[in-house]
This record gives structure tokens, sequence and C-alpha cells, in this order.
């Protein structure tokens, strides 16, 4: 049993994660994201911890950033796009019980306080940045750090912002 409270997108997602783990779960409704959404998120955040784990795709992106600018501590689940996709549909119902449980057990808690571990100098050494491969590898990377996907800025926020260490960053660059 996770003892966080999972936020998902819709009901479908919270199908699938409830297949996957015995959780409670709040739905935001995609962007239909309400403030009585937002107060029960805070609320089940000061209780419980919160982990949000929305699709892997802009939207889910959106409601994640929105999320985690109004409420503080919340850790960070993400599913790996190509775990995702059925038909040409991305989302968390699309995922394995195995996925989303992988997903969910690398979750990151986002550092509130400033931190500049890691910048662009370390992401051009590895291809993570400027190169016809740099996209590939920080999804590669992403998905062996449980930060998910990204662009390159966003990869980089992700690295100083979720707490990775240099070490954890050094051992999974050897394994790309």
């Amino acid at each position: 049993m996770i003892k966080e409270v999972i936020v998902v997108e819709g009901r479908d997602d919270a199908i699938a994660v409830k297949r996957a783990v015995d959780a409670e779960i709040i739905i935001t409704h995609g962007f239909g994201l309400t403030e009585e959404t937002i107060e029960r998120i805070s609320f089940a955040q000061k209780r419980k911890g919160v982990i949000i784990f929305t699709d892997p795709d802009h939207a889910g992106e959106k409601i994640r950033k929105t999320i985690a600018n109004r409420v503080s501590g919340c850790k960070h689940a993400f599913l790996p796009r190509e775990e995702a996709i059925k038909n040409d549909d991305i989302g968390i119902e699309n995922a394995s019980p195995s996925s989303i449980i992988a997903a969910l057990e690398k979750a990151k808690t986002e550092q509130t306080e400033k931190r500049q571990e890691f910048s662009q100098a370390d992401m051009l050494k590895h291809d993570l940045l400027g190169s016809d491969q740099s996209a590939r590898r920080r999804d590669a990377l992403g998905k062996l750090l449980g930060i998910g996907h990204g662009n390159a800025k966003q990869f980089l926020n992700r690295l100083n912002h979720y707490g990775i260490t240099r070490e954890e960053f050094e051992e999974a660059v050897k394994k790309l």
C-alpha cells in the first residue's frame, strides 16, 4: 500500500493505478482542476503526502506545474512515454501495473531551496544538449533517474530540483 495520496488526471488513470497499487486517489479531471480539488490536494499533502502522477504529455506537465505551484512539498512520479502509449493515445491508463509501480517507487520530492548541482556544461558533456542524440539520451536518462522526459531546460531543472545527486547522475549516465 502507498501511504501518499496519488493525484491523477482522469477516471481511467485512477482505475489503472488502483489495478497496480492500493492507494487513495484524487482525480483532477484534466484542466477542469477546481479550487475545491486544489484544497483537497493541499489537505491530503498536509495529512498523508501527495504523489502527482500525470500523463507524460504537454497537458499532464501543465497540470503537474499548476498543482506544484499551489501545493508545496508534493512528490512527483513520471511514467516513461513509451510505457504509456496505446493506439496513438498517451496516458497513465495505458500503462501496465508493473510500469505504474516502478514509476511510483521512483517518486521524487521537489526541493524548495535553490540548488545548482548541475549546469548546462554537464548537459553538453554528456550529450544531453546540443547533439542529434540529446532528446533520446534525456529520455533514457530520465527513465533511469525517475524524473521523466523533457526538453533540455526542463531536464536540467528536474536534475537540480528533485534532489538527484552527482553520484546517481554519473551512475545513470554510465548505463546509457
